[in-house]
């Protein structure tokens, strides 16, 4: 059995790489190895399944993990605190004393809904897999048990009374585990969740097992999860195209040009300046056209602009979206300011995420200033 498991475990790695290809024609990556790095626990029971499911014991995590893209992520779960083998063979009481162990697992973890559904930020419910190897610490088993009629251990001898077994210091065992989870999205931040997770390893009860070279366990918790700074996911083909938007304007303004661009004062009254995802700092190319409009606006002084700042839809979730377009419109509007504006003549507006405006969807990351 703890072959299969091991099998299983490879050919979800290979499920994850599948996922990952996937993913990227989704267009959806992690912009920095800070995002979407989160912390969880989880309580519940766990039971030894040998002839039979034993008693269930205590079961706690801890989990810490990254989410790399929306469909695939790692993750490192420690756990614990007792397992209990039930009375086999006459070995009376056995699971009395509920042996001590800790666990520690290295899971990939898939989302199905996104695999299956595509990305959604503001989708509430979650379900995913996990797998990966799994490697538990405990002190060895040593006692007395009275039976009658079975093998000793390592022979094919029947034997009768008083069987003893003893096994000195802590051993490190080695197996698989695999499981499934459901998670709730509270916002973007907090999720509660319920997991079930199967694992195959030698036993901790050492010769107190039937099954000692592979032994199945099973448990099942109802934890939270806490993902610092919430979910951020961003699109592959806009980082390709604000990349070569970027060395295209480098290209069309050199920075030589910028100051004599300054001094001519345009016949428009309306300006962009856009922004890269997920920021609101006005770029060096941004702050032409802030300074070009200052000086129209002041040469204005009767007539009032609308300081709008917009985000995009397809980028993190609706309330994401509108304080990030707030941010936007305030720093162009302080940055007005700054250059002389009179704040009487400029009106904030954040309209949050909003649907392609000028074609392109990264277009949307942008403020727009007009008169009103």
């Amino acid at each position: 059995m703890k072959s299969k498991i091991m099998i299983l475990s490879l050919l979800f790695a290979g499920a994850c790489a599948t996922a990952n290809a996937q993913d990227a024609k989704d267009n959806y990556y992690t912009q920095k190895w800070t995002d979407n790095i989160y912390f969880g626990a989880g309580i519940g029971g766990m039971a030894v399944f040998n002839d039979g499911m034993n008693t269930p014991t205590f079961n706690f995590n801890i989990t810490v993990g990254k989410q790399i893209t929306p469909v695939w992520g790692v993750r490192a779960q420690f756990g614990g605190l007792w397992q209990s083998l039930d009375d086999q063979e006459g070995r009376n009481n056995y699971h009395a004393y509920c042996k001590k162990f800790g666990e520690f697992n290295l899971d990939a973890t898939l989302s199905l809904t996104n695999l299956i559904l595509g990305y959604n930020p503001d989708r509430a419910l979650d379900f995913y897999a996990f797998a990966g190897p799994t490697m538990n610490i405990s002190k060895a088993v040593g006692g007395n048990y009275e039976f009658s009629g079975t093998n000793e251990p390592n022979t094919t001898t029947k034997v009768e009374g008083d069987w003893t077994f003893t096994e000195d210091g802590t051993k490190a065992r080695f197996g698989a585990t695999a499981g499934l989870g459901l998670a709730y999205n509270v916002n973007e931040k907090w999720a509660v969740n319920v997991e079930g997770r199967f694992g195959v390893s030698p036993s901790i009860f050492g010769y107190g097992s039937e099954c000692r070279t592979a032994e199945a366990t099973g448990r099942l918790t109802l934890g939270f999860a806490y993902t610092f700074g919430g979910k951020k996911f961003a699109k592959v083909e806009d980082r390709v195209i604000e990349k070569v938007v970027e060395k295209e304007i480098i290209k069309e303004v050199p920075v030589e040009v910028v100051k004599e661009i300054i001094k001519e004062v345009p016949g428009s009254g309306a300006a962009a300046i856009f922004f890269k995802i997920g920021k609101a700092v006005i770029s060096a190319e941004g702050m032409v056209n802030v300074k070009l409009m200052a000086k129209v606006i002041k040469d204005q002084p009767n007539t009032k602009y609308k300081v709008a700042g917009f985000a995009d839809k397809g980028t993190g979730s609706a309330k994401t979206n509108q304080t990030l377009s707030e941010k936007r419109a305030q720093a162009v509007y302080d940055a007005l300011v700054a250059e002389g504006v009179n704040p009487d003549q400029l009106e904030k507006v954040a309209m949050g995420g909003t649907d392609p405006m000028f074609e392109k969807a990264y277009l949307n990351r942008v403020v727009i200033l007009e008169v009103k």
